[in-house]
């Protein structure tokens, strides 16, 4: 598969490179991409929520009324769920919501997610660049060149460079990422994903092994 390469300006520059057909040709495999998206979300969560019940709530256990005669419905100690201040009937608890996941699958689904791209239209090569200094406005420039507006756009490039690293750091819609780095669910909440030209050799040495 050949893709044109774009220059920063948002042109191309009159060459194309291969793209691998077994990471970029595949047919997308939906299941896979579900369930690394879940794994990394569930592994996001601190799982920390914690409600009292009623054996924990503070207050005495004598009976409020006595059980017959009042009229009303029978009570027993004022920690009753039903009233104001009570315990919490079934309440959550801190718990893990950890996930693993086969390497292989994990693999797949990052393959799916590019392919999907790529039939998306959402993929564009650039070519390697960096700035001399960190400077936001040069990055936000480029963004516009591509015409990204709102939308979310990720760059993968192949080592990580602190210059461009902190000159996309403020910038909300643009993420930054690695080729080792990158995951399914980077790839699918971007809009437009750009590929640097030195990248796709560790992408294709990344997921093909």
């Amino acid at each position: 598969m050949k893709l044109d390469v774009y220059g920063i300006n948002g042109k191309t520059i009159g060459r194309s490179v291969d793209l691998p057909d077994d990471i970029f040709g595949l047919e997308p495999n939906a299941h896979s991409m579900y369930l690394d998206v879940k794994m990394i979300q569930n592994n996001q969560r601190q799982g920390t929520s914690k409600a009292k019940e009623r054996g924990e709530v503070k207050g005495s256990t004598r009976k409020i009324k006595k059980q017959k005669g009042t009229g009303t419905a029978r009570a027993g100690d004022i920690k009753n769920p039903l009233f104001r201040g009570g315990g919490r009937v079934f309440g959550p608890k801190p718990r893990n919501y950890m996930m693993k996941l086969n390497k292989k699958v994990k693999r797949l689904a990052r393959k799916s997610a590019l392919s999907a791209a790529v039939q998306g239209g959402s993929i564009k090569v650039i070519e390697d660049f960096t700035f001399d200094k960190p400077k936001t406005k040069e990055f936000t420039t480029v963004l516009n060149n591509f015409e990204v507006g709102k939308g979310k756009a990720l760059f993968i490039i192949s080592a990580l460079d602190n210059n461009l690293l902190l000159s996309s750091r403020n910038v909300q819609n643009a993420q930054l990422k690695t080729a080792t780095e990158m995951s399914t669910l980077d790839i699918m909440k971007a809009s437009q994903v750009f590929i640097s030209e030195s990248s796709i050799s560790k992408i294709t040495e990344t997921l093909s092994k």
